[in-house]
């Protein structure tokens, strides 16, 4: 650390002021990367060829879409999605705040 102390992340601050979609990194561990998304709106279909992508609801509620169906994620829910499944995302009601998790050289393929 060379003499200087972590960086503290504040969550609310890093979604207080986006609306819309944003999705921003917040911090690298290992090979990953950390992800806040702030939802107003969806997001569209996708996938991840070389990455899982892992779901943690911070606020509001996650409806997370599937060829299959969907499964909707409340705050402290977590949910993740191997690599190569076609997804897209929205948030249920007016915004969702999440965490999400993947590799941080991983790219989504929209389709």
């Amino acid at each position: 650390m060379n003499g200087h102390l972590p960086e503290i992340i504040t969550l609310k601050a890093e979604s207080s002021t986006h609306f819309g979609y944003d999705n921003h990194p917040i911090a690298k561990v290992n090979d990953h990367v950390v992800r806040i998304s702030t939802m107003t709106e969806p997001y569209h279909w996708h996938f991840h060829p070389n990455s899982d992508e892992t779901f943690l609801v911070i606020e509001g509620r996650l409806s997370i879409e599937f060829e299959s169906g969907s499964l909707e994620l409340d705050p402290g829910q977590l949910l993740t999605i191997p690599r190569g499944v076609r997804h897209r995302t929205r948030p249920v009601g007016a915004r969702s705040v999440n965490l999400t998790f993947e590799l941080a050289q991983s790219e989504a393929v929209g389709v």
